[in-house]
C-alpha cells in the first residue's frame, strides 16, 4: 500500500508532457501539445496534452487520463504499478515492505517475466565485467569490435557462460521459478513433450538458450527488458547455422512489435524529427558510439504495422540505411509500402563499397556521416524506379516493375503527394500521366475490394462465434439512473446501467462522439463549475442571506425529494464539491482531475475532455447561466426518475391483477406521478405523450 502523501508527491512530480513524451513525439500548439495517439491507428495528430490541467486526451478514440492513467493504459499496469513506474522514473522513494516468496509467486505472469528478464540482463552484464571467462571472452569480443565500455553499459550488453546451466542455476538460487525462465525463453527444457507439460518443472532439465554467446537485450519503448539476442563468437561461427539466436515470442515479447534500440533512441528521434532504420544490433550500437542516436534496427525482418505506428508517433521522417549489396537492396524494398501508407516520408541510402552502417560509423565522425546521408539519400519511389528498371528491356518484366512502383504510389493516402509522384514517375518511366493514373486507380480499387472482402470474412467469423450467445437487452426504460435513498442496496446495484462505470471498463469517447446521460452531464457541470456561485442573496428560514454554489444547489435540490445518484462515486463527488465553496477559477477542475481517488480523477478527465482546448476565460459562465443549466439538468433528472418509477408501477399493477385493492392503490400512485411528470414536462418545454 502506498500512502496518500507519496501518491500526491508522485502525481505532482510527474509532468504530463514529460511522461507522454516518453512514448509520443509532441509539438506545441498554443498552450497545449499535440501528437499522434498511441492507442489507435492515428494518421492525423489527435492526441492533446494539457500541461495546465496535467491531463491528456485523444479526440478520436477517447483514451487519455492523467500521468498515472496514461501509464496504466500504455504499459498495461495496475494503478499501484503505474505509480511505482512513475516513482522510479522520477527517483521518488516508495517505502514498501519486502515481499515474501509466496507474495512474489502471486505477482502477475507479465510482471514476473519482466523481473526475470531484468535480472538476467544484469546477470549477463555482471558476467561480462566480473567473471574471468566473461572478461576474457565476451568483453574481449566487444573491444575487438571497437565498442567502448560506456556504450556497452548503455545497451546493457553481456555474456552468457559456456556452461549450459550456469545462468539457470544462478536464477534458481535467486528464487526465480523455472516456469518463468521457460516463459521468457531464457531456457528450454530437454526432452520436452506435450505429455509432461503440466508436470512440475525440474530445473535440472533446463538448458540455457544463450550459452556461450554475447548478449544483446531488447528494451521496449519504456525501457523494460522484453527479450534477448545472443551472438555466437567469431571463432565459432564457421559452420554454425544460427549466428544469432533470439528469444521466442512470449506474453511480453513479439518480434514484430519491437524495434532494437527504440528506448535509447526515442528522445533523439523526437528532437531530430528523423529516424534512421538499419538492420543489425551492431549497426545501432556503432552509430550511437559515433554520435548518431536517432537510429533503430528491425533485425532483418520486414517492418510490421506495429513497428511503423511506433515510429510514426515520434517522427514522420525515416531514412532506410543499408549496405549497398543485393541483401541491402532487398531490405530497402521490403515492407516500405507500409511506411508510405502510414503517411511517412521515406528516403533510402545505400552505403558504398559494400560497407554496412557499423563499418561506416567507425570510419567517419557523426557530422560527416550525417552530411553523407543527406547528400546521397534518395526518395524511395525514385530509388525503387532505379533499382527495378535499371537495364530492364523485356516488356513483361518492365510492366511488372512499373506496376510494383505504381502500387507503392497507390498506398499513399494524401492525393497531393500521389499526384506529385505520378508526375515524377511519368517523367522517369516515359509513360503518360493518364496511363499511370488509370493503373493507380485500378490498384486502389483492387485494394478496397480486397479490404471489403476481408472485412466480410471477419464479420462472418465474428457472427459465427457469437451466434449462440444470448442477445443483451436494449430496454433502457427498465434501468433507472437515479434512486430514492430508501431503496434497498440490491436495487441500487441493479440501477447502474446508463451511468459511468469507472472501473474495469474502457472509457467511452466524449463530446460529439458520444451522448452523455443526464447524470453524467450533472457530474460534468460539477467538475467544471461546482464551486462557482449560481444563486446569490438567498434568504434562509433563519433570516440569514447566503449564496449557493452549483454543487450546493444540486445537493439541496435533490435532498428535498430524497433523491440520490445510483452510483456511490457520483454522490461522493457531489458531497465533496458542495464543501468546496470559495474555490475559484479552474481550481475545482484541477482538484478532481488530480484527485487521490483514481476512479474520481478518471471520471473527471473523461467527462471534461472536450473542454481541453478552452482557456479559463472561455470556461467562465455567469451565475444566471449556471443556474439555468443546473435547473434544466435537475428537471431532466427528475423526469428520468419519474419515467423509471412509472414503468415499475405499471409492472406492479399487472402483477397485482388478483389484488384489486392493491391495484387501485398503485394506480393512484401512478396518476400522481403522471401529474408530476406533466408539470416537469411543461417546465422543460416538451410534450409528454
Amino acid at each position: 500500500m502506498i500512502d496518500r502523501p507519496t501518491v500526491e508527491r508522485i502525481k505532482d512530480t510527474a509532468d504530463i508532457v514529460d511522461v507522454v513524451s516518453e512514448f509520443v513525439s509532441l509539438r506545441k500548439v498554443g498552450v497545449n501539445y499535440r501528437g499522434l495517439c498511441p492507442f489507435h491507428d492515428d494518421h492525423t495528430p489527435s492526441f492533446y496534452v494539457s500541461p495546465t490541467r496535467r491531463t491528456c486526451h485523444c479526440f478520436v478514440c477517447g483514451e487519455g487520463g492523467d500521468s498515472v492513467g496514461f501509464i496504466m493504459k500504455m504499459e498495461q499496469l495496475t494503478y499501484k504499478d503505474a505509480l511505482l513506474w512513475l516513482a522510479r522514473r522520477y527517483n521518488i522513494e516508495v517505502v514498501e515492505r519486502e515481499l515474501t516468496e509466496d507474495q512474489k509467486r502471486e505477482q502477475s505472469d507479465r510482471e514476473s517475466m519482466y523481473i526475470v528478464n531484468d535480472w538476467a540482463a544484469d546477470y549477463f552484464t555482471d558476467i561480462l565485467f566480473n567473471n574471468v571467462d566473461g572478461h576474457a571472452i565476451g568483453l574481449q569480443y566487444f573491444k575487438q569490435r571497437g565498442i567502448r565500455e560506456d556504450i556497452i553499459k548503455k545497451f546493457r550488453l553481456g555474456f552468457c557462460l559456456q556452461d549450459k546451466t550456469a545462468m539457470t542455476q544462478a536464477a534458481i538460487q535467486k528464487g526465480f521459478k523455472a516456469e518463468y525462465l521457460l516463459k521468457t525463453g531464457l531456457c528450454y527444457k530437454r526432452g520436452e513433450s506435450k505429455e509432461n507439460e503440466s508436470e512440475e518443472i525440474d530445473p535440472k532439465m533446463l538448458t540455457d538458450r544463450f550459452y556461450g554467446r554475447v548478449m544483446f537485450p531488447w528494451l521496449n519503448v519504456s525501457g523494460k527488458v522484453v527479450a534477448f539476442g545472443g551472438r555466437v563468437l567469431d571463432t565459432r561461427t564457421k559452420g554454425v547455422s544460427q549466428k544469432y539466436v533470439n528469444s521466442p515470442d512470449s506474453d511480453i515479447y513479439h518480434k514484430d512489435h519491437e524495434l532494437y534500440g527504440i528506448f535509447q533512441a526515442k528522445k533523439a528521434i523526437a528532437k531530430e524529427n528523423l529516424v534512421y532504420m538499419v538492420e543489425g544490433y551492431t549497426d545501432v550500437i556503432s552509430m550511437h558510439q559515433c554520435g548518431i542516436e536517432n537510429v533503430v534496427a528491425n533485425s532483418g525482418t520486414a517492418l510490421s504495422e506495429y513497428q511503423v505506428h511506433m515510429l510514426h508517433r515520434f517522427t514522420p521522417n525515416i531514412v532506410l540505411l543499408y549496405d549497398g549489396d543485393a541483401a541491402g537492396i532487398k531490405a530497402a524494398l521490403r515492407g516500405t509500402n507500409m511506411l508510405l501508407k502510414e503517411g511517412m516520408n521515406v528516403k533510402v541510402m545505400l552505403l558504398p563499397d559494400g560497407m554496412d552502417p557499423d563499418e561506416f560509423a567507425k570510419k567517419y565522425p557523426a557530422d560527416e556521416f550525417r552530411a553523407y546521408i543527406k547528400e546521397h539519400q534518395t526518395d524511395f519511389i525514385a530509388f525503387k524506379t532505379r533499382v527495378l528498371l535499371d537495364g530492364v528491356t523485356d516488356p513483361h518484366q518492365r510492366s511488372e516493375a512499373v506496376t510494383s512502383i505504381i502500387e507503392s504510389v497507390s498506398v499513399i493516402d494524401d492525393p497531393v503527394i500521389r499526384a506529385s509522384y505520378i508526375q515524377d514517375c511519368a517523367s522517369r518511366l516515359g509513360y503518360s500521366e493518364q496511363v499511370l493514373i488509370a493503373k493507380m486507380n485500378e490498384l486502389i480499387k483492387n485494394q478496397r475490394e480486397e479490404k471489403q472482402k476481408e472485412e466480410r470474412r471477419s464479420n462472418r467469423v465474428q457472427n459465427a462465434d457469437t451466434a449462440t450467445l444470448p442477445h443483451p437487452t436494449t430496454d433502457t426504460q427498465a434501468t433507472p439512473a437515479v434512486q430514492t435513498q430508501q431503496q434497498p442496496q440490491q436495487q441500487m446495484q441493479q440501477q447502474t446501467q446508463g451511468n459511468v462505470s469507472t472501473t474495469g471498463m474502457r472509457p467511452r469517447p466524449t463530446g460529439s462522439k458520444a451522448n452523455l446521460t443526464v447524470s453524467e452531464l450533472i457530474m460534468k457541470l460539477i467538475f467544471l463549475h461546482g464551486a462557482d456561485i449560481c444563486l446569490e442573496n438567498v434568504e434562509t428560514e433563519d433570516g440569514d442571506v447566503i449564496s449557493l454554489t452549483v454543487a450546493q444547489l444540486i445537493q439541496y435540490n435533490l435532498s428535498q425529494d430524497e433523491l440520490a445518484f445510483s452510483l456511490p462515486i457520483y454522490n461522493k463527488v457531489l458531497s465533496e464539491a458542495a464543501e468546496m465553496a470559495g474555490v475559484t477559477g479552474t481550481e475545482i477542475l484541477t482538484h478532481f482531475t488530480q484527485h487521490s481517488d483514481y476512479d474520481i480523477s478518471s471520471l473527471a478527465i473523461r467527462l471534461t475532455s472536450d473542454e481541453l482546448m478552452k482557456s479559463e476565460e472561455e470556461l467562465k459562465q455567469s451565475p444566471q447561466q449556471l443556474f439555468d443549466t443546473a435547473d434544466h439538468l435537475l428537471l431532466d433528472f427528475r423526469n428520468e426518475y419519474l419515467n423509471i418509477m412509472m414503468n415499475q408501477l405499471k409492472q406492479e399493477i399487472i402483477a397485482a391483477k388478483d389484488d384489486p385493492e392493491k391495484q387501485r392503490q398503485l394506480i393512484g400512485e401512478l396518476q400522481q406521478m403522471q401529474k408530476q411528470r406533466a408539470a416537469i414536462a411543461k417546465r422543460i418545454g416538451s410534450c409528454v405523450r
